[in-house]
């Protein structure tokens, strides 16, 4: 048995660890990262306005899902800016498409939660 399998952890250990570690991971997000803190203060009244916007469950969750997936963007940005500037400060071509390909993610998808939004908003209030 090799050392990596001597630590590894199985069943509930490891559903404990890998909440603790999502845990640490939220709260630094939330402590450096103000883009996130916004969308989540605008995600958190946007997604209790779904439940009143879309006329189904399948609207609802479509509402809601574009709201989570632009902070699964910006997680994944954030995670992506944090090893980039682990390897190294000073510019380079690579580190700067990476920044740049984890920005456009996260800009989709707003863009995406933008326009579902007001197809829904469009079709249930206007049309």
């Amino acid at each position: 048995m090799n050392m990596q399998d001597k630590w590894k952890k199985h069943g509930a250990s490891r559903l404990v660890s890998a909440y603790k570690n999502s845990a640490k991971g939220l709260q630094s997000l939330w402590a450096t990262e103000a883009a996130f803190r916004q969308e989540v203060m605008l995600a958190v009244p946007m997604i209790l306005a779904a439940l009143f916007v879309g006329r189904s469950a399948v609207e609802v969750g479509l509402l809601i899902s574009v709201c989570v997936l632009v902070l699964l963007a910006e997680i994944i940005n954030s995670a992506i800016e944090a090893v980039v500037d682990r390897v190294g400060l000073d510019y380079h071509e690579l580190s700067g498409k990476a920044k740049d390909l984890g920005s456009l993610a996260v800009l989709l998808s707003l863009t995406l939660a933008a326009v579902v939004w007001a197809l829904i908003i469009i079709d249930r209030f206007i049309s």
